[in-house]
């Protein structure tokens, strides 16, 4: 089973990437659970989502408290959330931000990854400027650095899930695809 964490601030659409995460996966023949955590939910707030993913049915109903990978939509919360807290060794964060990877003091533990999918989702207008919507563009990213799903299912999910802009959105997830910059 693969588990994925994915911390976001309420409006940059955590959850919405995490059914769409397991959308795609179900597109390739996979079993998957996707579910939000729930507490304080508004606009700005921490909020975290989780996606399950594996080739046999998905039983297991709680929150995830040790992820194989993480997904972090605000650097930001990098200084007041402990977005690697249970993160398996070997586990990828992928981490949206103009920076490179090694700008990060990390664990050697964990692969590190980055996009600049504010810069992404700003080009295709993806949500105000000053908020853009980055759930699409990192999930391009992260199919790119883990393989785990296809671009192409990702991108078939993005584009049924998404009621706003659609293709757009298609094509931040292509970008963010190609732009993804890791140190492993």
């Amino acid at each position: 089973m693969i588990e994925v964490r994915i911390h976001g601030r309420g409006g940059q659409g955590a959850v919405i990437a995490s059914k769409v995460l397991a959308d795609a996966a179900f597109r390739e023949g996979r079993y998957v659970q996707s579910f939000p955590s729930f507490g304080v939910e508004r606009r700005g707030a921490p909020v975290a989502a989780f996606t399950r993913i594996d080739d046999k049915p998905v039983r297991i109903r709680c929150q995830i408290y040790n992820p194989d990978h993480v997904m972090v939509l605000d650097p930001s919360l990098m200084q007041v959330v402990d977005v690697t807290a249970g993160l398996k060794e070997g586990g990828w964060i992928l981490i949206n931000t103009e920076e490179p990877p090694e700008s990060f003091n990390l664990s050697s533990k964990f692969r590190v990854a980055t996009v600049d999918a504010n810069r992404i989702a700003i080009k295709h207008r993806l949500g105000p400027r000053t908020a853009p919507i980055v759930n699409t563009a990192i999930l391009g990213a992260f199919a790119r650095i883990t393989g785990i799903v296809g671009l192409k299912a990702v991108m078939e999910a993005v584009r049924e899930a998404v009621p706003v802009k659609p293709e757009d959105n298609v094509a931040a997830t292509q970008e963010a695809y190609e732009m993804v910059v890791s140190k492993e």
